[in-house]
């Protein structure tokens, strides 16, 4: 991938902070907060139909546990899943996906706020979706800080006890250094503090940082919960693509190119448009009917 194409991702993520500074938006407090906010609950629930988002959808014996779906920074409930929602339900899934993150006066994007509290308010999603459908467990995927957001909820809001599995598209495991752009922040006075201020899941997930270092000290996972990570060797905003990866009991670590050696998907489509991660997911979700990923997974 040219150089120009690997620095667009993470150049868009810094000018859309930069929009988001300008507003007169507040951190979020850390508490658990509510499943949703109003704005948020009335957005989650303009998701399409077709059985996402249903709360009358009870899990199947094939498939016993719900798939809550954690959408990326900048993210929503819905534009993150217009393709992986459908692809699950098609498969006979009970599928949720819920915003978080939101800071007050900034509409449109989610997943901004301090990620400790993204993590409180999937907490309580997850009970709301363990209750409509009676199941004892859920399955989650995410993507980018989804799929590294709910690491905390497991190890320090008594998730694992809820959690079946945990699947990462992409996601911010250990940090990203933005193509090395975040070393940038000490000759800029005051930009890191303005990021932490305005949005502070941004700060929270450069490589390094005070929430990242509690989250893996002692360990990537928790025993009984499941791992999958499937990562892009492209990926320009999770950098380098490698830190994704996790270390520890149950923990399966996938780079879609030794699975499909032409997929050249980057951070954004591997979460959003590629059928063939999308398969990779099926497989985490339903280990036991597992089939074998390949470039022609795409036409599955």
């Amino acid at each position: 991938m040219l150089p120009w194409k690997r620095a667009l991702g993470p150049l868009t993520a810094l000018l859309l902070a930069a929009t988001v500074t300008v507003t007169p938006a507040v951190a979020a407090t850390t508490s658990a907060p509510a499943a949703t906010s109003a704005p948020a609950a009335a957005h989650s629930a303009a998701a399409p139909s077709s059985g996402w988002n249903n709360y009358s959808c009870k899990p199947s014996a094939a498939h016993p546990r719900p798939v809550v779906l954690v959408h990326g920074t900048l993210g929503n409930a819905v534009d993150n899943w217009l393709s992986l929602a459908p692809y699950l339900v098609s498969r006979g899934y009970c599928v949720f996906s819920l915003d978080y993150g939101q800071l007050p006066g900034v509409p449109f994007f989610y997943g901004l706020g301090p990620i400790d509290a993204s993590a409180g308010q999937l907490a309580a999603y997850v009970d709301r979706v363990l209750a409509a459908t009676g199941a004892a467990k859920a399955d989650l995927v995410g993507h980018s800080q989804g799929g590294m957001m709910p690491r905390y909820y497991l190890k320090f809001l008594g998730g694992a006890a809820k959690v079946n599995a945990l699947v990462g598209l992409a996601p911010s495991n250990h940090g990203t250094t933005l193509l090395g752009l975040t070393e940038l922040l000490p000759y800029f006075p005051g930009a890191e503090d303005l990021l932490n201020e305005k949005t502070p899941a941004l700060t929270d997930q450069v490589a390094g940082s005070a929430f990242l270092t509690k989250l893996n000290a002692g360990g990537d996972t928790v025993p009984g919960v499941r791992y999958t990570v499937i990562a892009t060797r492209y990926d320009e905003v999770v950098t380098p693509y490698r830190t994704q990866f996790l270390t520890g009991p149950d923990v399966r670590n996938v780079l879609l190119q030794d699975l499909c050696p032409v997929d050249i998907s980057e951070h954004v489509a591997i979460g959003t448009i590629d059928r063939i991660a999308f398969h990779e997911v099926a497989n985490a979700l339903d280990p036991a009917r597992a089939t074998p990923t390949t470039c022609a997974s795409v036409f599955s």
